[in-house]
């Protein structure tokens, strides 16, 4: 696919699900590495778990109070009390070795190794030292209580952790516990940035006469994160074709498993990037059937290497991350549902009737006000103040042509699940007989061309099925 669109525009672009497809046709996750138990936080399990161990690997007091014969205590009690001998104490770590007998008792905490010949520890409450050689008992226990048993929390051989799961901080204290000093996790895949632009400066410079900063590097750097990759550091290319194809040469020979440029892929006189990634791999898709993301290119260099072109315009980068960059990337690194959209979701209804247009999928932000679904008022795909702004996004099938006020709409959550705070008072709901918003603002609400929203996630809120929700 080599068609030069430069000043001609895209005679045509591929639905999503076409290229969300294609994606899919491919995708595996990375082969594992080793990584120590300490540092496996959020990385995916590569291959199941099986204690090698029992845990604990001794009986061990389950409260503090006496080690004994749980038959001596049958007949204790406050008004009978049985007098036993006190042999010592056991403490964790510092467990009494001897041999407990009938009639004899040892102090105990919890945590600490039940001596042998004991079957039962009699809380403290329950008794009353008397002397220093001897404790009353003053009620019963019965054998087997208050006692942790061998592999009570992991049994050798057991199935601890099954292969695919994202390591959360309490897997990591389980697999501490079993004695592992590493695990097994896919490796995550590392990605490279491209920025392209004349007019862009680096993040921390001031931006001079007809400059701006670059914010790409920082958006994607923050999402490829949250999506399992490892980020390298970022590189640029000023325009024209020289520059830019010094640039892609020096990103495409780099480390990479993944390679992405920001710009330089639109229907301009200086969008080359379709160009320059045809001439030395293969370009599989440029223009996407979504807005705001519909210059978005994707590719193959000669060595399998995945390309994703992507928008220079902060918004539509964000949105072609959000549909494609994203998935690929949480699908190599092993994740769960990778095609699934990451986020919280819910649903609830229209505030005012939308329109769109049909053919074109859209990426809309949107706020949540007075449990309502308000799309943020801007238009521009250049504005990521409104991504600030926003709550949330919806998004548009392709085959429809908006909701009507009241019209449950699935919201996909920037931030945790919603919990429906109230309305401030200088934030009144939008009336349902607003005037409508038009098919070149922000559009409509639809779920993506992906599988179902995972049942982990927050329960639909609405009786009817959202407008565009997935099948």
């Amino acid at each position: 696919m080599t068609d030069d669109v430069r000043m001609r525009g895209f005679r045509s672009r591929v639905e999503l699900t076409e290229v969300v497809a294609l994606l899919r046709g491919d995708a595996a996750a990375l082969p594992p590495e080793a990584v120590a138990v300490t540092a496996c936080v959020g990385r995916v399990l590569a291959a199941p778990v099986y204690a090698p161990i029992d845990v604990p690997g001794f009986v061990r007091a389950a409260v503090d109070g006496y080690a004994i014969r749980g038959e001596d205590s049958f007949a204790a009690s406050e008004h009978n009390p049985i007098a036993l001998e006190l042999l010592g104490t056991s403490l964790p770590g510092r467990p009494w070795l001897g041999t407990v007998a009938s009639g004899q008792a040892v102090r105990i905490t919890t945590g600490a190794p039940v001596p042998a010949g004991a079957d039962a520890v009699l809380q403290a409450e329950l008794a009353r030292s008397t002397r220093g050689d001897q404790v009353e008992l003053l009620g019963p226990v019965a054998p087997r209580r208050h006692l942790g048993e061998v592999g009570e929390d992991l049994a050798r051989g057991e199935l601890v952790l099954p292969a695919g799961r994202v390591l959360r901080p309490q897997d990591a204290g389980v697999l501490a516990s079993l004695g592992l000093a590493s695990v097994a996790v896919v490796r995550r895949p590392r990605v490279q940035l491209l920025v392209t632009g004349d007019e862009l400066v680096a993040p921390g410079t001031a931006p001079g006469p007809w400059q701006i900063v670059d914010s790409n590097s920082v958006v994607l750097a923050g999402l490829c994160a949250r999506d399992g990759a490892e980020w390298l550091p970022t590189l640029r290319a000023r325009d024209g074709e020289a520059a830019l194809s010094a640039g892609f040469s020096d990103l495409s020979s780099g480390p990479a498993d993944v390679l992405v440029v920001s710009g330089a892929t639109s229907v301009g006189l200086e969008d080359l990037m379709p160009t320059l990634l045809a001439r030395v791999g293969t370009l599989e898709v440029h223009g996407v059937a979504v807005r705001p993301a519909s210059p978005t290119g994707l590719g193959r260099l000669s060595d399998g290497r995945r390309v994703f072109l992507l928008p220079g315009n902060p918004v539509s980068c964000l949105c072609a991350h959000e549909l494609l960059l994203g998935p690929w990337l949480r699908a190599l690194a092993g994740r769960p549902r990778p095609f699934a959209l990451p986020h919280a979701s819910v649903t609830l209804p229209l505030a005012r009737k939308l329109t769109s247009k049909v053919g074109r999928c859209d990426f809309v932000r949107v706020r949540v006000e007075a449990g309502q679904v308000v799309p943020v008022a801007t238009s521009g795909a250049s504005n990521l103040s409104s991504t600030v702004l926003a709550d949330g996004f919806t998004i548009v099938a392709s085959d429809s042509e908006g909701a009507a006020p009241g019209e449950p709409v699935l919201v996909h959550l920037f931030d945790g699940p919603y919990v429906g705070p109230p309305v401030p008072e200088d934030r009144p709901p939008v009336p349902a007989d607003s005037p409508p918003v038009p098919a070149d603002s922000p559009p409509v609400p639809a779920d993506i061309p992906t599988p179902p929203v995972p049942t982990d996630r927050p329960p639909v809120l609405a009786d009817s099925p959202p407008r565009g929700a997935a099948p």
